[in-house]
C-alpha cells in the first residue's frame, strides 16, 4: 500500500514537472517577445492587470484548491460525494464570480489609469473567472495529474502560437487576455467532459446547506491565500499608483522571474500535499529538502551575481534596471521550498493546517504594515519593496518552523 502511494506520488510529481517545464519553455519564448513588442510601459499594464486578477483569482477560488483537495482526498472512492463536492464548489465559485465582476467594473470606472485600459482588465477578468471554474482540486485530490498536465500544455502551446499571430504592436495588447480566455474555456469544457465520461463525476442536486458547509470550511484557507496575495500582487498595484510606468515594468519583469522559480518548486508541494494527508510520511519532506535546497542556493547565488545580464538577455534592451529588483527578491527563491513543504504538506499532516493559514495571515499584516511605513517615510520604491517582500517570506518560514518545533511530538503520532 505504501509502495503504491509512493508510485502515485512519483507519477504525479513527474506530471507536474512536465507541466512546469512546458511553462518554462513557453515563457522563454513568449515573455521576451511581449516585452520587445509592447515596451516597458505597456508591459507594465499587463503586470497591473495580472496583479488585479491575482486578487480576483483568490476570491473566486476562496481556498477551495486546498480545502476541496483535502476533502476529495478523503472521499476519493465515493463518486456521489465527489459529485456533491464538485457541484457545491462550482456553485460557490459562480456566486463569487458575479460579486467580483461588480467590484472590478466599479474599480475600472473609479481609477483613471485603469479605466484607460478597461478592455484589457475586463478580458483578463473573463480569462481568470473561467480558469477558476476548472476543477483542478478534483484531479489533485484523487492524484490523477495526467489530465491536468495534458490540458495545460495544450493551452500553453495554443496561447504561445496565437500571441505571435495576433500581437504585433503595443495596441494589440488586448489580444493577450482574449487568447487566454479562449484557451481556458476550452480547458474547462474538456475537464467537465473528462470528469463525466471517464471518472463518473458530474453536477448533481445539492442543498443550500452543502454550499454553506463548504464555504465556511474553506474560509480559513481563503484568509491565508488572500493574505499571500496582499503582499505579492499588491506590490505591483501600489507601485503602479505611485511611480512611473517603467518602474512598474522593471519590478513586474523581476517578479516574473521569481514567479517562474516558484512555479518550478510548487509541483513538489502540490504532489506531496495529498500524499502526506493520506500517509503522513514525514521522512519524504526531509529527503526532498536535503536533495534540492543546495541546488536552489547555488542557482540563486549565480542569479544574484549576474542579475543585470540575465534580465538584459531574457527581457531585452532597456530592462537592465530589473536586475536591481531581482537581487532584492532572490532570498525568496532560497526560502520558498522549505516554506512550501513545511506549510500544508507538513502542518496539514500534523493536524495543524490552521497554523499554516495563520502564518500567511500574520505575514500579510506584517507586509501591509511594512508598505505603510515605507510609504509614509517616502522611501517606497522597487528596491525597498523587494526587500520588504523577502522579509515577509522569511516571516512565514520562521513561523512555520517555530510551530513544528513546538509540536514536534505530533511528527511521531499515529495517523
Amino acid at each position: 500500500m505504501a509502495n503504491t502511494g509512493k508510485r502515485n506520488l512519483l507519477k504525479n510529481t513527474v506530471m507536474l514537472y512536465i507541466l512546469t517545464f512546458s511553462n518554462y519553455l513557453m515563457g522563454l519564448i513568449v515573455v521576451p517577445y511581449q516585452t520587445r513588442v509592447l515596451g516597458d510601459e505597456v508591459y507594465g499594464v499587463l503586470g497591473v492587470a495580472a496583479a488585479l486578477m491575482g486578487f480576483v483569482q483568490l476570491v473566486i477560488d476562496f481556498g477551495f484548491l486546498l480545502s476541496a483537495t483535502e476533502e476529495v482526498a478523503n472521499n476519493r472512492d465515493d463518486k456521489r460525494m465527489l459529485s456533491r463536492i464538485f457541484t457545491s464548489v462550482s456553485a460557490n465559485k459562480l456566486l463569487l464570480t458575479a460579486v467580483s465582476f461588480a467590484v472590478i467594473f466599479v474599480m475600472c470606472l473609479s481609477v483613471d489609469r485603469w479605466n484607460q485600459n478597461r478592455d484589457v482588465l475586463l478580458f483578463y477578468f473573463a480569462a481568470t473567472a473561467i480558469n477558476s471554474l476548472i476543477p483542478d482540486y478534483l484531479y489533485r485530490g484523487i492524484e490523477k495529474m495526467t489530465a491536468i498536465t495534458v490540458r495545460t500544455v495544450i493551452i500553453k502551446l495554443f496561447f504561445t502560437l496565437m500571441v505571435f499571430v495576433f500581437v504585433k504592436r503595443p495596441e494589440d495588447v488586448v489580444f493577450i487576455p482574449i487568447l487566454q480566455a479562449i484557451g481556458n474555456l476550452g480547458a474547462l469544457l474538456a475537464s467537465v467532459w473528462d470528469l463525466r465520461r471517464r471518472l463518473g463525476i458530474g453536477l448533481c442536486r445539492i442543498s443550500l446547506r452543502d454550499m454553506l458547509f463548504r464555504f465556511r470550511r474553506s474560509a480559513t484557507f481563503f484568509l491565508s491565500r488572500i493574505a499571500t496575495t496582499a503582499y505579492t500582487f499588491a506590490n505591483t498595484v501600489v507601485l503602479d499608483l505611485i511611480s512611473a510606468g517603467s518602474m512598474t515594468g522593471f519590478y513586474t519583469s523581476a517578479d516574473k522571474l521569481m514567479t517562474t522559480a516558484k512555479n518550478g518548486i510548487s509541483p513538489i508541494s502540490d504532489s506531496v500535499y495529498p500524499y502526506m494527508i493520506k500517509h503522513r510520511d514525514f521522512s519524504i519532506i526531509k529527503k526532498v529538502l536535503l536533495a534540492l535546497e543546495p541546488v536552489i542556493i547555488i542557482a540563486c547565488t549565480v542569479m544574484f551575481i549576474w542579475s543585470e545580464p540575465i534580465c538584459l538577455w531574457f527581457f531585452g534592451e532597456g530592462f537592465e534596471g530589473a536586475g536591481v529588483s531581482l537581487r532584492t527578491l532572490l532570498p525568496i527563491g532560497v526560502m520558498i521550498l522549505p516554506s512550501y513543504l513545511l506549510g500544508f504538506p507538513t502542518l496539514g499532516a500534523m493536524g495543524l493546517a490552521k497554523q499554516a493559514n495563520l502564518s500567511v495571515v500574520f505575514a500579510g499584516v506584517f507586509h501591509i504594515a511594512a508598505l505603510a511605513i515605507l510609504f509614509l517615510a517616502g522611501v517606497l520604491n522597487i528596491v525597498t519593496l523587494g526587500i520588504a517582500t523577502s522579509c515577509t517570506e522569511g516571516f512565514i518560514l520562521i513561523y512555520r518552523i517555530a510551530v513544528i518545533l513546538k509540536n514536534k511530538h505530533l511528527l511521531k503520532a499515529e495517523k
